[in-house]
């Protein structure tokens, strides 16, 4: 058990800055890669390309962004269309 938790410890990794998003509020950096991380799994799913380098956006708001943003956006986007969906997210 203290071997695994050694292990995740030692892989874990914060969010790296972004100078787009200066400022000690993250809420919109939190926004931006998971968005990002969405379109990116889209456009290379549609170019039928491996989606691994997608991975890197969601590490990023999975670090920055609270679990229940996480959670309450997952369920929106499961249950809403594209059309009704914040920030055209799914759209390219």
């Amino acid at each position: 058990m203290a071997e695994d938790i050694k292990a995740k410890l030692e892989k874990y990794r914060t969010a790296p800055f972004d100078a787009r998003f200066p400022n000690q509020n993250q809420t919109r950096n939190c926004w931006s890669n998971y968005v990002d991380y969405y379109r990116c799994q889209k456009a290379l799913d549609a170019k039928g390309l491996d989606t691994q380098p997608c991975e890197w956006y969601k590490r990023v708001y999975k670090s920055l962004c609270p679990i229940s943003w996480v959670n309450i956006r997952n369920v929106t986007i499961s249950f809403l269309t594209e059309k009704f969906f914040p920030s055209a997210l799914l759209k390219l």
